[in-house]
């Protein structure tokens, strides 16, 4: 199963599950995680090739919503499923392959199409770290500095490091080669029709007024909410709001 961090106890609340997105992992969510966790158990998953959890020579939606399907039945059977971007898409993917364990789902910034752009580049500029001169994270953030990373994504990257072991927690190898997969959405031949928040950073440009039509498609019950000026990681860069909106919609 997935490496998981749990926060708070059961409550009369179905537990809300968190799926990172890609080069995140459950450390990553941690405030937002314990905050929620007032009203419900809260449990962060390291996604498969990422953190903690298993590497596989696979990484695709309906593998990613199989590893989900896992921790909810472990966990309760049915929970609330919060995902971002790779994770928005495999929750996607997991209300419409096991529908029954979703009783809620929000998406956060990412829309079940393909998109044409790649993070390839964050992968190859991770690979050209020179390891070996790291002796704090600040180091490797000059390195990746150096090729082309921004600040905020330079600390984001450098938690999935580590520095004793020197290597990092992300199985870049596979992560490239899935590249397409993970930039694509699979034809599931399906729809979920559980109550559905797709959730927008007001800044962002994943969830376009075109995509509406294929979301809806396969969410008929979607609603859709933006977050002014946050971009693609609104979680991060607006996260009080966030949170609201979240307890807002699963509390309704």
């Amino acid at each position: 199963m997935l490496n998981t961090i749990v926060h708070g106890e059961p409550t009369e609340n179905p537990p809300l599950i968190i799926a990172h997105g890609l080069y995140g992992s459950a450390r990553n969510w941690g405030v937002i995680a314990r905050r929620l966790s007032d009203e419900r158990q809260v449990v962060a998953v390291d996604m498969r090739n990422h953190a903690n959890s298993m590497w596989t020579d696979h990484h695709d939606y309906p593998d990613l919503a199989r590893d989900l399907a896992e921790v909810i039945a472990h966990f309760d059977g049915t929970a609330d499923v919060v995902g971002h971007s790779m994770g928005g898409k495999a929750a996607m993917a997991l209300a419409l392959l096991y529908g029954e364990s979703v009783r809620k789902l929000v998406v956060a910034d990412i829309a079940p199409v393909t998109y044409t752009h790649s993070q390839i580049q964050f992968i190859e500029a991770m690979r050209a770290v020179d390891l070996s001169k790291v002796e704090r994270r600040s180091d490797a953030e000059q390195q990746l500095a150096l090729h082309g990373v921004e600040k905020a994504l330079q600390r984001f990257f450098t938690q999935s490091l580590d520095i004793k072991g020197q290597r990092w927690l992300l199985n870049l190898d596979v992560l490239a080669s899935e590249m397409p997969k993970i930039m694509s959405f699979p034809d599931l031949n399906a729809h979920w029709a559980g109550p559905a928040l797709f959730l927008s950073g007001g800044s962002s440009d994943y969830v376009l007024p075109e995509h509406r039509d294929r979301i809806r498609a396969l969410f008929p019950a979607a609603r859709f909410a933006k977050i002014p000026g946050a971009g693609h990681w609104l979680h991060a860069e607006k996260p009080r709001e966030f949170e609201a909106a979240v307890r807002a919609f699963l509390n309704a």
